[in-house]
């Protein structure tokens, strides 16, 4: 984008500055206001205010939120934490929460969702750590391309995934690989208070290998004063973590409050296990393993008018990204439910379990029905509301 002589911008910053005391007079400023502003757009033109604005000032009020990356700190061989400056409509998170992430690559923006993974920080400053996923395009930019003064794009944290108030007296934290990432948050909060919290906390923390595990040496120093006691399984030495053992791990696991975050496969293990005890488990779910076996395709069609050709065993939402269109997800990185949208009328197809949903306009209601679209192939011509 090309600005304006630096000497326009600030004639027409000016003027509209100098205009300010009359408009706090004038029962009429609302409308001067805006007259003013559509002054500013037209002797910017092709540019708005806001295009000049968003060159000086990106993350001052009222503009649409973006973060500044100030640092990128490598975690391990794949993963790194991203410390972000917030734009000033930042309005928080509970630790736990994640966040969307829109990132420009290629001329493309592309949103995504990470945990955020800071405590308290004097800065303002809000981080996510972020592993490299194979073909993954956000993750590989932000891990080993990303660089300090980036710009990025921002929604307010979001996610239900936050421990109660007051905290539990027994805490288990299972989690696997990049699960570990809304965890560590909840974590450097509980430790950044001035008076320690006296909660109980067992931390069953599994990696494929030592070197793979995201944090290992914070946890480690957890462990080593007492604040957590600190279970690690790696595959490669330990074998497959087998359920069997939770209850020799953690004999008190019922009397625990339980949070378990990591890929659907051993989540959906956990949640059998403690449906059949009759215990209660929150958990963090990462993208659900998908059948093979697909069937047909046909047309998805978005609210603005954009159709796509779907197969029958390609999710939706892989298939729309493929094709350039901006989809909500978090499902990638252990945020469930992030890619829901509504489907107004047509058909798809359940790949977990092959299970038809058929929309029939006018029978639905007005919202139509929700589906996941990363677990949904199209089994026909289908509608989305996007």
């Amino acid at each position: 984008m090309t600005l304006p002589p630096r000497s326009e911008i600030l004639d027409v910053v000016s003027s509209i500055s100098l205009s300010a005391p009359v408009l706090a007079r004038s029962a009429q400023r609302g409308a001067l206001r805006r007259r003013l502003r559509a002054a500013a757009d037209a002797a910017l033109t092709p540019l708005s205010l806001d295009d000049v604005l968003d060159g000086f000032h990106p993350l001052r009020s009222g503009a649409d939120l973006r973060g500044k990356i100030v640092a990128v700190q490598a975690e391990t061989a794949d993963a790194a934490t991203i410390v972000i400056k917030p734009g000033r409509d930042w309005r928080g998170h509970e630790p736990g929460q994640y966040l969307q992430v829109g990132v420009d690559v290629d001329g493309v923006r592309l949103w995504r969702s990470y945990s955020l993974t800071h405590g308290p920080r004097r800065d303002g400053h809000i981080s996510i750590t972020v592993k490299a996923i194979p073909d993954g395009v956000v993750s590989n930019h932000l891990v080993h391309r990303a660089r300090a003064g980036e710009m990025i794009h921002l929604q307010q944290a979001a996610g239900d995934f936050v421990l109660p108030l007051p905290v539990p007296d027994r805490l288990l934290l299972v989690t696997a690989g990049s699960g570990v990432t809304p965890v560590i948050g909840m974590l450097r909060n509980l430790f950044s208070r001035s008076v320690a919290p006296t909660t109980d906390i067992v931390l069953l923390h599994v990696n494929q290998t030592e070197p793979d595990s995201i944090f290992k040496d914070e946890l480690r120093a957890l462990g080593a004063s007492s604040r957590i006691t600190l279970v690690e399984h790696f595959d490669d030495r330990d074998g497959v973590l087998d359920l069997a053992r939770l209850e020799s791990l953690v004999p008190d696991i019922a009397a625990r409050t339980s949070y378990a975050c990591g890929p659907s496969g051993l989540l959906d293990a956990l949640e059998q296990w403690y449906d059949e005890r009759g215990l209660a488990l929150t958990t963090e779910r990462f993208r659900t393993a998908l059948l093979a076996d697909a069937g047909e395709g046909g047309t998805v069609t978005f609210a603005d008018g954009i159709v796509l050709e779907a197969d029958g065993a390609t999710p939706i939402l892989d298939a729309a990204e493929a094709a350039g269109v901006l989809m909500p997800s978090g499902c990638r990185m252990g945020i469930c439910m992030g890619c829901v949208l509504p489907m107004k009328e047509g058909a798809i197809r359940d790949l977990r379990n092959g299970e038809v949903t058929v929309v029939v306009p006018g029978e639905a209601g007005p919202g139509g029905v929700k589906i996941q679209t990363c677990i949904s192939a199209a089994a026909g011509d289908c509608h989305l509301d996007h």
